[in-house]
């Protein structure tokens, strides 16, 4: 695999996959904890609100598919604004 830092998998992990997916041999799990949450509404993924006003990201699959790991790294400037704050 090229690039192989840009992907891992946990296949033993009890939440393994975390979203529902058909295919799970592509399924990555190297920002098991998305970065992106922090940017809200700019995040770009598909996501939604509760009624509570806590972020749902059930259907957003960015960080876990193919060229997910690029683009949250593009993504990277938007969240070092956030931590200047």
């Amino acid at each position: 695999m090229k690039n192989n830092y840009s992907f891992f998998q946990n296949a033993d992990c009890e939440y393994f996959p975390c979203h529902k997916v058909s295919d799970t041999g592509s399924f990555n799990c190297l920002f098991c904890y998305c970065p992106l949450y922090a940017l809200g509404k700019n995040c770009g993924g598909n996501f939604s609100y509760t009624e509570n006003g806590i972020k749902d990201c059930t259907d957003c699959l960015i960080p876990h598919r193919e060229g997910g790991y690029q683009y949250v790294n593009d993504k990277f400037p938007q969240i070092a604004e956030l931590a200047k704050e």
